[in-house]
């Protein structure tokens, strides 16, 4: 049907499962099951079946459009735009209406959904009743809305969209198309005034911006390759048409207020521009031409009964053109899309205008890294920098106290006889927990745990060889033109890297068992001392003769034994200290952390993948918990140094005090051993407890590990699979040759490339006689065409 407005037509596609893409990928990138997410992958492919199946003037449409593209922006920002689904549009414009547009991008397809929306406004406007105020202002109000959704296409989606866009998408196109659509909408706004009366010069305002609308439209439009010669025709009739009708309403105003010269003016530019826009009577539609003959018969007839009146009655001189002052311009329109339009994602939630967001209980794969990031971060500050930092520090004033030969000297001038009660705890202690037998099964424990897990990374390995050497043999045999996919170690980046790092644990941990083992053989021999009973404690320990202490001897030993109390409540108080931050750091979760962030940066940058370097700012803010922590390891170390002062001074003073005999260094000496081999046992045993926890926490890395393996192997082997069938069907094809009898032989001349299966042959009538049309030949059927397969012949195979 005939208007004397434009409405743009919707862009058509076919059906593609969404859902099966993220459901892909949801397995491959992510730690969660798509399982998980069943009904938000049912949902998203029920949107889209909604959405394009938007194909007339509904006002339901539109609600369907929104909503898919909300769901499209929020999912843009989980998901890389190349999920793995080959959206293929139809263009509205152009000369390829018929041959989709195919691309693997998500914003390609927010892109022709949101172009959509503006095309159901542009109609909606087009189906409604104009000749009513009520339908001219809700028109007006439909066709700023299309206005608005198609600047909101061209500034916020078109740019990242990181692909070329359709050739109807251009820039040029859609701003000639949005100019357009206000330039209608301005159209609507003149017409309601017209009916409803208001005074000439503000119509001639109006009327003057809707043409300037149509002549900005039109001058875009010839520099688009996708817009017809049609629009631009009836952008460039309704320009002078706008341009002829704001003259003849400014000329009524003249005629009103006596400007009689003024007046003959106006209605001969008004003339001139209507013959401007009937130049394009052959290409415009009947209603654009019948307004167009209704002004000029209007104009016409007023521009003679002015003339007549001025030459007759009033004698105005009449100003030529140039100095007829231009007509003010009353833009009443503006390009203006909905907020569900341009903030979309805001109105998903709870209780959002356009529903729940999908998958948002998916975890960005980039919040995984983050955390993972920040637990390696948190680890190293909690065990090199904190623990690391007093185990260092209680290691060195062992050292000093070993150096000392402390506690021994003074526990030999204490008890020169018998074994002193510390070390008699000391060793009860190791006879209770079976000291040496501890010792051999947890590294025999430790030991099957590191097998174990070995056997496991092995097994990965393997597969992974195996398929790379079935790889390297298929492309030897098929060439690498053929045999055109990725080699294994590039298209199984992830895993072999994976594989790389988990070998790289392996021999750093091998060194520290190493370590271990080396401390354990080292103090075996005390080990098993300590482990005995009190009579080989005492075997052990030579008694020396009891000497007479001086008071100042006496005095010095308690000074001694005074810091020698202090060492041993400092350590204490570290160890409780050490404790108190590893709980700490096993209770440091920053999970919901990153994921608020994560939210926040969704909602503030939709349709922009997150990435890890995002989350810096939050990591340094979230390790300031451990400030005080990092303060207190300096302080320790001031303390430290102040205590360390103190017993080198007073054991300076108790050596200088006491002097024993021999056998007191060699009492001295034994129990100094003996001491210092239960501070290893000690250590060894934290050392095993650290292996085995390493190797477990190992164990579900290698598992992970060679699941992903099986996976990848599985996956390649059938792409290799459906490779080398397609291989073979093109060879098979290749090779077969259809075998022509040698009557059938064409001669020379008659030789093509392809023939007609059957070829009709008519012979040459009369010339007619009448005017009559001639009656259609009808086809005689010939014997085979040369070169044309029969079922009598013979189908010979290429070797």
């Amino acid at each position: 049907m005939a208007s004397n407005i434009l409405q743009l037509p919707f862009r058509r596609t076919h059906p593609v499962s969404l859902a099966d893409a993220i459901t892909q990928y949801i397995s491959s990138k992510y730690d969660q099951r798509p399982d998980m997410f069943a009904e938000d992958l049912l949902i998203i492919d029920r949107l889209r079946s909604e959405a394009i199946n938007v194909q007339e003037p509904h006002i339901s449409g539109i609600s369907r459009l929104v909503t898919y593209a909300a769901q499209l922006k929020w999912i843009g920002g989980k998901f890389p735009i190349d999920i793995g689904v080959d959206f293929s549009w139809y263009p509205a414009f152009g000369f390829n209406t018929s041959r989709p547009v195919s691309q693997n991008n998500l914003r390609f397809e927010l892109a022709n959904i949101t172009f959509n929306l503006a095309a159901l406004y542009s109609q909606l406007a087009f189906s409604l009743n104009r000749t009513t105020s009520d339908g001219l202002k809700q028109a007006c109000n439909y066709f700023c809305q299309a206005a608005g959704v198609l600047a909101h296409l061209r500034t916020d989606i078109i740019p990242d969209l990181r692909s070329s866009p359709p050739e109807d998408m251009d820039d040029v196109t859609l701003e000639s198309l949005e100019l357009l659509l206000l330039a209608q909408a301005q159209e609507c706004f003149w017409q309601k005034a017209v009916k409803d009366g208001l005074k000439d010069a503000s119509i001639a305002r109006l009327a003057a911006k809707v043409s300037d609308f149509y002549a900005d439209s039109g001058d875009l439009a010839v520099k688009s390759n996708a817009i017809s010669t049609d629009w631009i025709h009836h952008m460039t009739a309704k320009h002078h048409h706008f341009a002829a009708a704001a003259q003849y309403r400014q000329s009524l105003d003249c005629l009103e207020k006596r400007k009689y010269g003024e007046e003959v003016a106006r209605l001969r530019d008004s003339l001139l521009c209507i013959n401007e826009a009937l130049k394009e009577a052959r290409w415009i539609n009947r209603t654009v031409l019948g307004d167009l003959n209704g002004l000029k018969s209007r104009v016409t007839e007023d521009l003679k009964r002015a003339e007549k009146d001025n030459d007759v009655i009033y004698l105005n001189p009449i100003p030529p053109k140039s100095e007829l002052k231009t007509i003010e311009r009353a833009s009443m329109v503006a390009a203006k899309a909905t907020s569900q339009v341009t903030d979309a994602i805001s109105m998903l939630g709870d209780n959002g205008p356009l529903g729940q967001p999908l998958f948002s209980k998916l975890v960005p794969y980039a919040v995984h890294i983050a955390a993972s990031i920040y637990s390696d971060r948190r680890d190293r500050l909690i065990n090199d920098t904190i623990i690391g930092g007093l185990e260092t520090m209680t290691d060195k004033l062992r050292d000093l106290l070993s150096s000392l030969n402390l506690p021994g000297s003074l526990q030999a001038l204490e008890k020169p006889l018998g074994l002193p009660p510390t070390l008699v705890s000391h060793a009860e202690e190791m006879r209770q927990q079976d000291g040496q037998y501890r010792l051999r099964r947890s590294l025999e424990d430790t030991a099957k745990i590191k097998a174990n897990d070995k056997a496991v990374y092995q097994e990965g390995v393997e597969i992974l060889a195996a398929e790379k050497a079935e790889d390297d043999a298929a492309r030897r045999k098929y060439g690498t033109e053929r045999w055109s996919r990725e080699a294994s170690e590039v298209a199984g980046l992830k895993v072999y890297t994976t594989s790389t790092e988990i070998n790289g644990y392996f021999t750093s941990a091998q060194s520290s068992d190493e370590l271990v083992e080396r401390k354990m053989k080292d103090s075996e021999a005390v080990f098993r001392v300590l482990t005995g009973t009190n009579r080989d404690l005492e075997a052990y320990v030579p008694s020396s003769r009891r000497a007479a202490i001086t008071p100042e001897a006496e005095r010095e030993s308690i000074r001694l034994r005074s810091c020698l109390n202090d060492v041993s409540r400092l350590e204490n108080r570290r160890k409780r200290r050490i404790q108190t931050v590893k709980d700490k750091g096993r209770s440091d979760d920053i999970n919901p952390v990153l994921l608020k962030e994560a939210a926040r940066l969704e909602r503030e940058f939709p349709m922009q993948p997150i990435q890890a370097s995002q989350f810096e700012e939050l990591f340094e803010q979230h390790l300031r918990l451990y400030d005080a922590d990092v303060e207190m390891v300096d302080q320790e170390q001031h303390e430290q140094e102040q205590l360390a002062a103190q017993v080198r001074e007073a054991n300076r003073a108790f050596t200088k005090a006491h002097k024993g005999d021999a056998s007191m260094r060699e009492r001295e000496k034994a129990l100094q051993e003996l001491e210092t081999g239960y501070l290893k046992y000690k250590e060894i045993i934290s050392n095993l407890e650290v292996g085995r926890k390493f190797y477990n926490d190992l164990a579900k890395i290698v598992a992970r590990f060679r699941d992903d393996s099986k996976a990848f192997v599985h996956q390649r082997r059938m792409e290799a699979s459906q490779l080398e069938a397609d291989i073979s069907n093109i060879t098979a094809m290749a090779s077969l040759n259809i075998s022509r009898p040698p009557q059938h032989q064409p001669p020379p001349q008659a030789q093509a490339p392809y023939a007609a299966p059957l070829q009709a042959q008519v012979r040459p009538s009369a010339p007619p006689t009448s005017a009559n049309p001639l009656t259609a030949p009808q086809p005689t059927r010939t014997g085979p065409t040369p070169g044309m397969w029969t079922p009598d012949m013979g189908i010979r195979f290429g070797k």
